[in-house]
C-alpha cells in the first residue's frame, strides 16, 4: 500500500469478527481503538468507547454472521455512539451486509435490506464499505455512498494457483440467476460453462401420504371458489403456476474439473445436490467457489458426505468452527483490500483501481 495513514484514523469493531479488524488494523500500522461491546445480564447491548473519536475518522468493522441481529444492533450503537461523540466521518466497513438476501418483495413481505439501510443512515454512517452484495442495486437502498468492493480477483487467483490443471475445468452456475456471474468467471480464465436447470423431484412415497393435500370439508361439499376467480372469470386471464422439469446440466462436464461459484455459500444442500449430479455427469473434480461462507446448520457434516472436493470461501465471515469439522473448507484472506479501500477513503484518492476488470494474463 502506498501512501501514509495518518494519526486521525480510528479503527473500532465489534464481536463479529475481531480477527478480521486485527488483520486490517495491521496491515494499515494502526492499532485498533479501545471499544468494548458487550451485553447485560437482560441482553441490552452496551459499547464504551475509550478513546477520543472528536474530529476523527472512524472506520467500524462489522460483519453478519448467525447472530446476525446482535451484530446489526452492535453496528448501529458503536456509530450512533461515535456520531454523539463528534466523529468527522463514520465509515461501515460491513464485508457482509446482514439481509441482502431480502432484496425482493415477497408476497405480503417487504424490504428488509432496505430497511437496514435506512437503520444503518439514521444511526450516523457517512460511508459504508461492502463487499459483493447479492444484488448490486442495494446500493440504491443507502441515503450515503457506497463502496461494493469485489472478491472475484482473489478467487481467479486461487484458480489458477491451487487447481491443478485448471485449464480442463469447466465453470457452473447453480442455477440460472449464478449464469451471469459464472460467465464472468468463464470469460477471464478462458474457461466454458454449464449451467445446471430445474430442480431435485420428491420420492413417490413423500407425495402420496396426503401431507400435501388439504382436509376434505366433513360435509363432502366441493370448497368454495377462490375470491381471485371472480376477477378471472371477468376478463383478467389466470396466472399459469410455475412448474421446474427435473434437474439437468445444460453443457458438458464430462471428464472435466467442474467449478461451482456463487456469492455465498450458507445452505449447502442445493450445492450437494448440484454436486451429484454433476458427478453422475462424469465431472471428476468439485469445486465451490463464494465470497461468504455462513456453512449454516451442518453444514460440514454434509460437505464431508458430499462429492465436493473443496469449499473455497474468503474470511469476510469467521468460520474456524466449520474448518475444523471439515477438512475441505478452505479460506482466502481478502483482508488485504478492505484496508487498501480504507487507505485510499482515508487519503481522498480514487477507488476505481479496486474495481477495474480482472487481467489474468499479466
Amino acid at each position: 500500500m502506498d501512501g501514509p495513514v495518518t494519526s486521525d484514523i480510528v479503527i473500532l469493531n465489534g464481536n463479529s469478527h475481531p480477527e478480521l479488524a486485527t488483520l486490517v488494523a495491521n496491515r494499515l500500522g494502526v492499532k485498533s481503538g479501545g471499544c468494548s461491546v458487550y451485553h447485560k445480564v437482560n441482553r441490552e447491548t452496551m459499547v464504551e468507547i475509550g478513546d477520543s473519536v472528536r474530529g476523527k475518522d472512524i472506520y467500524i468493522i462489522q460483519t453478519g454472521t448467525k447472530d446476525v441481529n446482535n451484530n446489526i444492533m452492535e453496528l448501529l450503537i458503536m456509530a450512533y455512539a461515535c456520531k454523539t461523540s463528534s466523529a468527522k466521518n463514520i465509515v461501515g466497513v460491513i464485508p457482509y451486509l446482514p439481509y441482502s438476501k431480502q432484496c425482493k418483495m415477497r408476497k405480503r413481505g417487504c424490504i428488509v435490506s432496505k430497511l437496514v439501510a435506512k437503520m444503518l443512515c439514521n444511526s450516523g454512517l457517512t460511508h459504508v464499505i461492502t463487499m459483493d452484495l447479492h444484488q448490486k442495486e442495494i446500493q440504491g437502498f443507502f441515503d450515503c455512498p457506497v463502496d461494493n468492493l469485489r472478491a472475484s480477483p482473489f478467487l481467479l487467483q486461487y484458480i489458477q494457483d491451487s487447481i491443478p490443471d485448471y485449464r480442463n475445468a469447466v465453470i457452473v452456475a447453480r442455477n440460472p440467476g449464478s449464469a451471469k456471474k459464472a460467465t464472468s468467471y468463464a470469460e477471464r480464465l478462458r474457461l466454458g460453462i454449464a449451467v445446471i436447470h430445474g430442480e431435485q423431484k420428491e420420492a413417490e412415497s413423500d407425495m402420496v401420504d396426503g401431507r400435501y393435500s388439504p382436509p376434505p370439508p366433513a360435509d363432502h361439499s366441493p370448497p368454495p371458489p377462490p375470491r381471485t376467480m371472480e376477477v378471472v372469470s371477468v376478463g383478467v386471464p389466470q396466472h399459469p403456476a410455475k412448474e421446474k422439469p427435473p434437474i439437468n446440466v445444460v453443457g458438458d462436464v464430462g471428464g472435466r474439473i467442474a467449478i461451482m461459484v456463487d456469492d455465498m455459500v450458507d445452505d449447502v444442500q442445493s450445492f450437494v445436490a448440484a454436486a451429484e449430479i454433476l458427478k453422475e455427469r462424469g465431472a471428476y473434480k468439485i469445486y465451490v467457489l463464494a465470497t461468504h461462507g455462513l456453512l449454516s446448520s451442518d453444514a460440514p457434516r454434509l460437505i464431508d458426505d458430499s462429492p465436493i472436493d473443496e469449499v473455497v470461501v474468503t474470511n469476510t465471515i469467521p468460520h474456524d468452527v466449520q474448518k475444523l469439522q471439515c477438512h475441505k473448507i478452505k479460506t482466502v484472506d481478502i483482508s488485504v483490500l478492505l484496508s487498501e479501500a480504507i487507505r485510499r477513503i482515508h487519503n481522498k484518492e480514487s477507488m476505481s483501481y479496486l474495481f477495474k476488470n480482472v487481467t489474468l494474463e499479466d
